[in-house]
């Protein structure tokens, strides 16, 4: 399990529809260590803290290998082109990762990093900000159809982290899987 890309974005206003909102949504790539906090990375900001950021939702995580999904569905709205790529952090995502899927992670299973700790908390749930970034309206429903939310991690031992660092999954409880809490709170 690899970690691809650290991503950082600063709150900002954003047009979306008729109205301007505070969002933090856009995440960039960063190189070399960034610092773990318990409140999450080091020069990232959540716009909206009833929904994202705090103890238990400090840091997103998403799978690389659900790229391709959204590269396709955008050439499908017409919003990109069928070779586009998406940047890392293009999810919103501050960690980019390799080889762990929501139906092998678990509340409770700890990432453990060479510089920091961190534990599975919560699927992430879209809202109208990530159709916004995706570029259309049906964004929310492929995720809550596909499943392909990622996860929210808390930090148990802050530190450092950086791109291109593996990781090692230690299992929790494994009582419920990120994909199984999504599934089950979308059908809600």
């Amino acid at each position: 399990m690899k970690l691809l890309s650290v991503n950082v974005g600063l709150a900002h206003e954003r047009l979306i529809g008729q109205r301007k909102v505070l969002t933090a949504i856009d995440k960039r790539p960063v190189e070399g260590e960034v610092a773990v906090q318990p409140l999450g990375l080091a020069g990232d900001e959540q716009a909206d803290l009833s929904v994202h950021g705090g103890l238990s939702k400090a840091v997103y995580a998403y799978p690389s290998e659900h790229y391709a999904f959204w590269r396709t569905v955008r050439a499908q709205a017409k919003v990109s082109g069928w070779d586009d790529s998406l940047p890392p952090g293009a999810l919103g995502e501050n960690l980019t990762l390799e080889g762990v899927l929501e139906d092998g992670l678990y509340v409770g299973d700890r990432l453990v990093f060479p510089g920091c700790v961190l534990a599975v908390s919560e699927p992430r749930f879209p809202c109208f900000k990530f159709n916004a970034v995706m570029g259309f309206a049906q964004a929310s429903k492929l995720m809550a159809q596909s499943g392909f939310c990622g996860s929210y991690l808390a930090v148990i031992e802050p530190g450092t982290i950086a791109a291109g660092q593996n990781f090692e999954l230690v299992p929790g409880p494994r009582e419920v899987s990120i994909r199984e809490l999504f599934r089950a709170r979308v059908k809600a």
